[in-house]
């Protein structure tokens, strides 16, 4: 009897170092339902949901607390497979996670049909035989009309690019010693790398902005960076081919779950609006849009079967969708970010709206039609407006009432368990909203202020002072602008700063979407 290493289970994955705790709206089916409808097409309703490849599981744990959808699903990793276990635990929710390999999970006969399939970061990063088993999947375990939501890395907007990752990869495999794990890996090859580039090499020139794209892989998370640019497998995809990869599953290309694509207006310019305004086939049309923006990463929503809508079925289901401002209305920036950069929203459409929702209570897009329409909005401003919020993160589509109110129990335990994991440390920065279905950012001071709120602190000062015992407790301390607080005076002063922001701007959304 012989004992292997891990090359036997990760297939050449990385696997000695753990993914980061991200949390991914696009997962949440919930968000699908808009950009389908948008996109004119009929959207199911979601009992039952995948995810494969989960990672740490943040968002499968999220979206099977904060909602009524039965979740499975498998990610290779143990220790990221028990740890969305133990989040799911927590919450005391059913979900069936585990960490198994693609091959064996999707062989499963006691597995469910499934309204919705979720890939999100793993297409680009297994082999064609994973992709096969995953295609295979799909075809026998996706209902007629459900939906796969997959992202991955996509050409042109790799095609500079990949030759830098290929030298990174080359040099974390060749030039450093395997003793120092992952982590080792990825400042030998930035190093290395660093150096390559400053010789002024002819692809340096030939690619300028080759440069610019590296600077900003430096400041990048370490965990990150191994998964991204040192696993055996990675094939960047142009959506043709991934179309040629699911047709057979009988899936049709719907709409892509990065709302902001939706919007012509920020990201194409009116030569090219018309150029794609002449294509029939929606997949040209997609790979034409590709080469217009130089895409280089595509989050796409697929369905087994579309059905399109009339219009009068696509408005009254549009009417139907809940919105709710997941963000202080001071906050809210009046721009959108599009490929053609940075534009202006409407100082006559957004602000009426925004303000209608200040109270962060959800409201239909009907009955947000009916507040503004004194203001001369019409519905295809709000549904636009919708789209260009919830697409930036300013607002979040709404669960019915009676969804929440079976919900809050388990996500006030999830959140309960992230908030008392907090005291010590920072990796996860969301809790989970029974109103969204999905996680909102909020970062650890701000989960340790809630916490103290919730066990009866009434006032900032209370919270800051509770905040500064738990990490004095720890021999921690606070960075303001790059430099360590010393001083407890300093470190009370700035956590009382920061309680007082936090009780003037994000204790009302939490208390709106009712996550304290």
């Amino acid at each position: 009897m012989s004992l292997t290493g891990n090359a036997d289970w990760t297939a050449g994955y990385v696997a000695d170092i753990n993914y980061t705790h991200g949390y991914y709206p696009e997962l949440n089916p919930l968000r699908a339902r808009l950009a389908l409808l948008n996109a004119g097409i009929a959207a199911p309703e979601i009992a039952t949901a995948c995810e494969l490849g989960f990672g740490q599981g943040v968002s499968v744990a999220v979206h099977a607390a904060a909602s009524e959808t039965h979740w499975s699903g498998t990610d290779f990793n143990p220790a990221q497979a028990g740890h969305a276990q133990s989040l799911c635990q927590a919450a005391d929710v059913s979900a069936d996670l585990g960490d198994a390999a693609f091959a064996a999970f999707c062989a499963r006969a006691d597995l469910p049909d499934f309204d919705y399939i979720g890939l999100h970061g793993i297409w680009t990063w297994i082999s064609d035989e994973n992709r096969a088993v995953i295609t295979d999947f799909i075809a026998r375990k996706l209902k007629v009309g459900g939906i796969v939501y997959v992202s991955y890395n996509t050409l042109p907007g790799w095609a500079s690019g990949a030759p830098l990752r290929h030298l990174m990869t080359e040099i974390g495999a060749a030039m450093t010693s395997p003793a120092g794990g992952s982590t080792a890996r990825v400042e030998g090859a930035l190093g290395l790398v660093d150096k390559v580039l400053a010789s002024n090499p002819a692809y340096l020139r030939a690619n300028p902005g080759v440069k610019e794209r590296f600077d900003r892989l430096k400041t990048q998370n370490r965990s990150y960076l191994a998964h991204e640019y040192f696993n055996r497998d990675w094939q960047p995809m142009y959506v043709a081919d991934m179309a040629r990869w699911l047709t057979p599953a009988k899936l049709s290309f719907a709409a892509s779950a990065h709302l902001l694509d939706a919007i012509p207006a920020i990201n194409l310019t009116s030569e090219q609006q018309a150029l794609l305004a002449e294509m029939p086939d929606p997949l040209l049309r997609e790979t034409l849009r590709d080469y217009c923006v130089n895409q280089q990463f595509r989050r796409d929503l697929w369905v087994k079967g579309p059905r399109r809508l009339s219009p009068l079925d696509q408005t009254e289901a549009l009417r139907a969708l809940r919105l709710v401002l997941t963000v202080p209305r001071a906050g809210v920036k009046m721009t959108a970010q599009g490929g053609l950069g940075e534009a202006n929203l409407s100082e006559t459409v957004y602000p009426p709206i925004l303000d209608l929702l200040s109270d962060h209570k959800p409201r239909s897009l009907a009955d947000i039609e009916a507040g503004v329409r004194g203001a001369g909005i019409n519905l295809a401003q709000v549904v636009q407006a919708a789209v260009i919020l919830t697409g930036s993160g300013t607002t979040a589509l709404a669960q019915e009432p009676g969804v929440v109110a079976k919900v809050k129990k388990r996500t006030d335990r999830l959140n309960a368990h992230l908030m008392q994991r907090a005291r010590g440390s920072g990796d996860i920065a969301y809790l989970a909203s029974p109103v969204t279905g999905g996680a909102l950012t909020v970062t650890r001071f701000q989960q340790l202020f809630a916490a103290a709120l919730k066990s009866g602190r009434k006032s900032p000062a209370d919270w800051a002072d509770l905040t500064l015992q738990i990490l004095t407790a720890q021999g921690q301390k606070l960075v303001k602008d790059g430099k360590t607080l010393e001083t407890e005076a300093e470190n009370r002063a700035e956590l009382l700063a920061q309680a007082e922001d936090f009780a003037v701007t994000l204790l009302p959304v939490l208390r709106g979407l009712e996550v304290v």
